[in-house]
Formats: structure tokens, C-alpha cells, sequence
């Protein structure tokens, strides 16, 4: 009878620690940030509710995902600190927020290195977006899982045509406060302003900048248009959002946990690429229908703005940033330009 009584015990504290541990793993909760409305024609929040749909469904519960959408936990550097020490699982986050937290991401702001969006998922998904991805996480506890776009950037203004870079000499523009973009804009021969992205409207709207430079749907989101009147499809930078976790978070996932998330970001960076490149592929339209003036330029017209801009932006990342990365993107760049 004793015996007996043992065994229920230990039977019923092996079934309670069954569902304890069921219950732990459903706890388990993935923060989710990004930057965009909680809208599904956002290229960030179709992503988001993609990668959430898989990773509950694929691992029967044992993930939950918790979406934070328009910025709710913080500043892009306060999300992106909050990712390297752990308080958030994941985020997506654009590449000033990244080079806060990795400053070696500095070097895509080499301008006019890519002349596709092929060519730079070619470099990006290729081995040196592995390598550099690996020496972030070595050195911020920052995994990167994926690069997906943040849209190619062109140049608007409030004042006339551009197709040379004479026709940006004295012109104002607002750059983002980073001293890769203010090399790029002076070296091009306007003033580079170095605004944060909350007063731009005001700035362009008050004159205080003439012009600006954001991708497409940047442009969109923020109703640039209304105070800018023209805008040159120059592509000189392609630009990144990065989806970033937490590596202590990813290893102590369980090996079909780790598996399910990565599917899940493939998804969502999937979705996230295909709707912006959309939107850059459809600039010359989706601005003119905003009552825009855009100017498209030719292959020999960029290259007139690489050979003034590349040299300096160049100089300044091989001397700040790192000689070695700096090359070794360039020449990868090229190699996939040659490859088509």
C-alpha cells in the first residue's frame, strides 16, 4: 500500500512538472519592434504579421509573439540598446539605428554601389553579409538574421531640377545626423543639414532645409511631397533595415525553435523586399500621381555623381570606420556588377 502510494506521488509530480514545463514554453514570448503604422500596406507590418502567423503556428504554441509597431517601446537607438542587452527579443531596425550599436555598418553608406536590387541581395545574402553578420554578433551579442530594404533613397527639393551635381550647389539638404551622409552631400557640393527625422517637415516647410534625401516610400509615409516639389531618381543609397535578435534569446531556444524563427524571418524579409522594391521599381509614377516633378537619371548621369561623391564618403570609412570592410564590400559590389 505504502509502495503504491510512492508511485502515485511520483506520478502525479512527474505529470505536474509535464505541465509546468508546457506551461513555461508557451510563456515564452517574443517582443517584436518595428517602425511603421500597424497598417498591412506597411511593408514592416505585412512582415511583422507574417513572421507571427508562422512561428505560433509551427511550434504549436511553445512562441508567442507580441508585435510593437510605430516605434511603442522606444526610439530606434533605445530599441536597438534594448535588443544588445536582452529586454527585447526582436526588432527591425533601419541602418542608422544599427550603426549605433555596430559602427562597421557605417559602410553602406557608400554611395551609388549598387545599380540593382539584385546585385545587392548578391553581396548582402552572399558571403559577406554572413561574415560581416557574424562579426556584429561577436561583437554586440546582436544576431542578424536578415537584410531587407528600407527602399533605394533619392534626392527632392523645393527649388528646381537636378540631374548634375552642379545643380545641387547651394542648395540646403537635410541629411540624417551621420557623418557618413554629410561627407556624401558635400562632397557633391550642397550643405548637408543635419536633422533629426522628427523636424524635417517643419524644416522643409520653414525653408530651413531645400531639400532632403529618403527613399520612396519614406516620402510617402511622411506626405514629403507637399512641400517638395521635385524629386531626382538618383538611387545613390540602398537602404537597410536589419532583423536583429537578441543572441542570448536565439540560443536559448530549443534547435526547432531557432529553425521555426529564422523560417520566420525568412518570410517576413521576403514580404518586407518584394513591397518596397514595388515601390522603388514604381517611383517615377507613384510620385508624379502625388503631383511631383521627377526626373529620372541616366546610367552616364549617376556615374557623374559617383565619381564626385564616391571617392570622398570612401576616404572618410577606410579612415573612421574600417579600411578592410570598406574595400572588401567595394569589391564585392563590383563583382556582382559584373556578374549582372
Amino acid at each position: 500500500m505504502q509502495t503504491s502510494r510512492r508511485r502515485f506521488v511520483t506520478l502525479m509530480a512527474g505529470a505536474t512538472a509535464g505541465l509546468w514545463g508546457t506551461s513555461a514554453r508557451a510563456q515564452r514570448v517574443i517582443k517584436y519592434a518595428h517602425f511603421q503604422p500597424a497598417k498591412t500596406d506597411q511593408p514592416n507590418h505585412a512582415a511583422a504579421l507574417a513572421f507571427k502567423e508562422h512561428v505560433e503556428k509551427a511550434s504549436n504554441g511553445s512562441l508567442k509573439v507580441d508585435i510593437y509597431p510605430a516605434g511603442q517601446l522606444g526610439s530606434a537607438q533605445q530599441t536597438a540598446e534594448g535588443v544588445r542587452l536582452g529586454s527585447i527579443e526582436l526588432a527591425v531596425l533601419h541602418e542608422g539605428a544599427i550603426t549605433g550599436i555596430y559602427k562597421t555598418f557605417n559602410i553602406f553608406g557608400i554611395p551609388y554601389l549598387f545599380e540593382s536590387h539584385q546585385q545587392a541581395y548578391t553581396v548582402l545574402d552572399g558571403q559577406f553579409g554572413k561574415d560581416l553578420a557574424e562579426d556584429m554578433r561577436k561583437k554586440t551579442g546582436v544576431r542578424l538574421l536578415s537584410y531587407a530594404d528600407n527602399g533605394v533613397r533619392h534626392f527632392t527639393n523645393s527649388k528646381r531640377i537636378i540631374k548634375s551635381p552642379a545643380d545641387l550647389r547651394g542648395l540646403k539638404i537635410r541629411v540624417q545626423p551621420s557623418p557618413v551622409y554629410i561627407e556624401f552631400v558635400k562632397a557633391l557640393g550642397a550643405s548637408p543639414s543635419a536633422i533629426d527625422w522628427g523636424e524635417l517637415p517643419a524644416a522643409l516647410a520653414q525653408g530651413t532645409a531645400d531639400g532632403q534625401e529618403n527613399s520612396v516610400s519614406t516620402i510617402l509615409a511622411a506626405s514629403l511631397y507637399q512641400q517638395q516639389k521635385y524629386a531626382t531618381l538618383d538611387g545613390h543609397i540602398y537602404g537597410q533595415f536589419g532583423y536583429l535578435a537578441n543572441d542570448r534569446f536565439f540560443n536559448g531556444l530549443s534547435s526547432s525553435e531557432r529553425v521555426i524563427v529564422q523560417e520566420g524571418v525568412d518570410r517576413a524579409t521576403k514580404i518586407h523586399r518584394d513591397m518596397t522594391r514595388a515601390l522603388d521599381l514604381g517611383a517615377q509614377k507613384v510620385l508624379s500621381d502625388k503631383g511631383m516633378s521627377v526626373t529620372t537619371l541616366t546610367g552616364a548621369e549617376i556615374d557623374a555623381f559617383r565619381k564626385a561623391a564616391q571617392p570622398a564618403v570612401r576616404s572618410y570609412l577606410e579612415t573612421n570606420i574600417s579600411r578592410d570592410w570598406t574595400n572588401r564590400l567595394i569589391a564585392t559590389a563590383q563583382s556582382a556588377r559584373s556578374q549582372g
